[in-house]
């Protein structure tokens, strides 16, 4: 099954096969509230007649997203307790992330951002709130690396990426800029030469942090796409999402950290769902995914294990989730020592 562009409304996504009569209507209340766009790449790799394909559930709107559990929040990492300005979220002193664009080439149903994010998101920012974010970084000597996350740093255009990188590349104390994004699997023709060239500047070393879930998602192009970027002299690690579902299995799980490696990927952080709106069918618990973790642990080689890591809710970073810094409370529940030394239970109190 091909596309000739992507698909963002329920009724493409029938007409592609990918929605059946009967669940058209929720999934249909599930695009009035979240964005929805799944592009070429990835409907030509859904398998339509299977109902549990990993990579459908992914990103095609499920009636299990209208239910919202009491400990879910709209921003579960608490990035807007630590946006000093439009565009910066600066919660560890040496590193801020610089949120350029909201939009995606493709939405994630369980995105920890998705009530921020699509076309009726926060959108780009204006000139005057990326000269401020600008201004904020280089006004900073301790801010070492710059994040460049949203949305998808990769949707803007070679030229507008260029733009950013020359502004930071002026900032001395800025030595390390890293892209989040997800494009080299789902869009992976975006990845060309202007692309690529936009992502370096002078003295800065650039990493880019690839966002895969399924061993499938790992394609011919997407393989051609990645080593573009390799092969431009840019490191590249990895981030994961465990999901139930989609990889909540040691041997797709291990076949996964696999092919990052195979494709010069390092495994970096495997993460383990954020508590956003309509997104705990995704949610293993956390015994669960630390059990899943553990058995790993033998099967597969040093150089294909991830770091575990949860997003401690209410803003106050990560923890490995496989560490000393968690331990289970006898009523079930965890206890989570964030970096600063203070305790936090998970799941959390509802607000």
């Amino acid at each position: 099954m091909t596309a000739l562009r992507s698909l963002t409304t329920v009724a493409e996504l029938a007409e592609a096969g990918l929605v059946p009569e009967a669940k058209r209507a929720d999934a249909a209340r599930v695009a009035e509230r979240y964005a929805v766009a799944v592009t070429p790449a990835l409907v030509a790799l859904i398998d339509a007649d299977d109902p549990s394909d990993p990579i459908a559930r992914q990103f095609v709107p499920d009636a299990a997203e209208l239910v919202t559990l009491p400990e879910e929040r709209a921003d579960p990492i608490g990035d807007l307790a630590h946006s000093p300005v439009e565009g910066i979220v600066h919660r560890y002193p040496d590193r801020v992330l610089l949120k350029a664009v909201h939009v995606c080439p493709v939405y994630c149903r369980f995105c920890f951002r998705r009530e921020m994010v699509g076309p009726e998101g926060l959108g780009t920012l204006s000139a005057n709130a990326l000269d401020a974010a600008i201004a904020y970084i280089a006004e900073r000597p301790e801010i070492w690396e710059v994040i460049l996350t949203g949305g998808d740093p990769l949707v803007l255009s070679p030229r507008r990426l260029q733009a950013i990188m020359e502004r930071l590349g002026a900032i001395a104390h800025v030595k390390i800029v890293r892209f989040h994004t997800r494009v080299p699997v789902v869009d992976p023709a975006r990845v060309d030469a202007a692309l690529i060239d936009a992502l370096k500047a002078s003295g800065k070393t650039t990493y880019v942090a690839l966002h895969a879930n399924h061993p499938r998602e790992f394609t011919a192009d997407a393989r051609a796409a990645i080593a573009r970027i390799v092969d431009a002299g840019m490191a590249m690690i990895s981030q994961t999402v465990l999901l139930k579902g989609v990889n909540d299995d040691a041997d797709v799980l291990a076949a996964l950290m696999r092919s990052f490696v195979e494709n010069r990927v390092k495994p970096y952080y495997l993460h383990h769902p954020d508590l956003a709106p309509g997104t705990a069918h995704f949610r293993l618990t956390l015994a669960e995914g630390r059990a899943l973790v553990e058995s790993l642990r033998g099967r597969v080689s040093g150089l294909c294990q991830p770091a575990y890591i949860l997003d401690i809710p209410g803003g106050h970073g990560k923890v490995r989730a496989d560490s000393t810094a968690v331990e289970e409370a006898d009523d079930g529940c965890f206890r989570l020592r964030d970096f600063r030394g203070d305790v936090h239970a998970y799941p959390p109190q509802a607000d």
